[in-house]
């Protein structure tokens, strides 16, 4: 059984199969670049990252998109409020595009720290504005659009699938329109595709109808198409996003193509504060650098970042998921325990006896990545694949008990745990480091030289030599043991 996705425009699971065999195309809406990173944010980026981590485990080439909006996104459900970088650029009193500037940076920076893999292209929607104004020619003259007092609005009524990815009707899409609507739209659920600057909209440029800056909705279509194509495999995105940013991407993008604009559209869910959204405008969210610190009246301690990424592993990327203080701290036990249990694993590695890969512990091995495959592949199931890794974390801490167990094994193991818990979970770092050492490998291959030393001085009979060689190993903890087939060294 391949891999299933719940496709929200189909409203089922559904069996992955890309476009093109071995290669997958992802776009995934990047942030608004207005203020700090948040937890919320950390729900959504994890959840798209171990998307796109599995698809590679799996074997495919994936392209991995994912845009930075820095102007155009607008305050309110109906995208008739001002532009949210200009409210932070008055906030901060700084140019926009200093505030935006600031803001990726700080991004990245967090996207880092919770071990998300960078995309392969982070396009920004200032840096597209020609192909943007292009859109929405080709939407005017394929008479979709209409142009009304230097703006441009998309007519809904004119494309008749309006609302199949959400499922509203015009009636709901009426009572979400909370803010005052433009005289200038033939319908209250048109949307803008270019809006009239006012004179005092820093952020503006030259078109056809005038100066003026993109709609959200429109930035994202042109980005998407111009780097995946008009059809992508995959379109990614809050749930908050369905309707009306993913609603309106759908009908301007095919309006103006005539072909489907994403086959598997992936919703993830949102974070929860005493089963409220957590959200800037509802002034409950706690930003990432505050868990990373403990310098939030919410919080008890400071968290390590990988913890934070096992807490949103912890449920399914579409449930919601309910912040507390107590989860976050049995998130970074549950992460403390299974660093420590594989910074033991590679220390006996270096330490553990020659010999073959025990095959019931092979067998046990197989059945555990299986296991933790047909978790993944039902619609990325990570809470099962956890369960799993922690199955794999008590073999191995019986295996490190038990002083028979060979260097094949353990390294069949650590393995493991860097496939699962590394390339897929990103939970398991290449870097973790045994206790008291600098370098597992480093030091491996520096004892060995040592020893490759004592047996030249035994062949030229300097015993007093290979001796004191022995003698100052055993003084930093390594024991050699000379044996018929060569000599073989482990830690006290």
């Amino acid at each position: 059984m391949g891999l299933s996705l719940y496709n929200s425009l189909t409203r089922r699971k559904e069996e992955f199969k890309p476009l093109e065999e071995g290669k997958v195309g992802i776009y995934v809406c990047g942030p608004t670049v207005y203020g700090e990173t948040h937890l919320g944010h950390a729900k959504s980026y994890v959840s798209f990252d171990v998307l796109v981590r599995y698809l590679r485990y799996l074997g495919y080439s994936v392209t991995y998109v994912q845009n930075i909006t820095d102007v155009g996104h607008l305050l309110g459900d109906a995208q008739e409020g001002q532009d949210r970088m200009m409210v932070a650029a008055a906030r901060e009193r700084k140019h926009p595009m200093a505030v935006a500037e600031f803001y990726t940076r700080n991004y990245f920076e967090d996207m880092d720290e919770l071990n998300c893999v960078r995309p392969d292209i982070s396009p920004r929607a200032t840096g597209h504005i020609v192909e943007q104004i292009e859109l929405v020619k080709t939407l005017l003259e394929k008479g979709y659009a209409y142009e009304a007092n230097g703006s441009v609005y998309f007519e809904t009524a004119k494309f008749k699938n309006y609302g199949k990815l959400s499922g509203r009707n015009t009636e709901e899409m009426l009572a979400g329109a909370r803010v005052e609507v433009s005289p200038d739209k033939k319908n209250p659920v048109d949307f803008a595709l270019w809006k009239k600057a006012e004179p005092n909209h820093i952020m503006q440029w030259p078109s056809p109808w005038g100066m003026g800056f993109p709609g959200w909705h429109v930035e994202c279509s042109v980005m998407a198409m111009k780097y995946l194509g008009k059809t992508i495999d995959i379109h990614g995105g809050g749930l908050d996003n369905q309707f009306p940013h993913h609603e309106c991407e759908i009908a301007q993008s095919e309006a103006a193509n005539g072909v489907p604009f994403v086959r598997y559209w992936i919703h993830n869910n949102m974070v929860t504060v005493d089963s409220q959204k957590m959200s800037r405008s509802l002034n409950n969210f706690i930003n990432l650098k505050q868990a990373f610190s403990g310098a939030h009246e919410r919080l008890t301690r400071a968290y390590e970042p990988l913890a934070i990424r096992q807490l949103v592993l912890n449920s399914h990327y579409r449930s919601p998921l309910d912040f507390s203080d107590a989860a976050l701290y049995g998130a970074q036990s549950g992460n403390q325990k299974i660093a420590e249990t594989v910074k033991e694993v590679r220390k006996k590695m270096a330490q553990a006896r020659h010999g073959e890969l025990d095959g019931e512990i092979a067998e046990q091995l197989t059945q555990l990545r299986e296991k933790f495959e047909a978790a993944m592949n039902d619609d990325l199931n990570t809470s099962i694949a956890l369960s799993v890794l922690f199955e794999l974390v008590r073999l191995a801490n019986k295996l490190l008990e038990d002083n028979k167990t060979t260097k094949a094994t353990f390294n069949a193991v650590e393995v493991l745990f860097s496939r699962l818990g590394g390339d897929v979970l990103g939970i398991v770092k290449d870097e973790y480091l045994q206790t008291g050492q600098a370098n597992d490998e480093l030091v491996s291959k520096l004892v060995d030289i040592v020893v490759e030393q004592r047996r030249d001085a035994r062949k030229e009979k300097k015993y007093a030599k290979a001796d004191n060689i022995r003698n100052r190993l055993e003084d930093i903890g390594i024991v050699l043991e000379d044996k018929p087939d060569g000599t073989e060294w482990r830690w006290k």
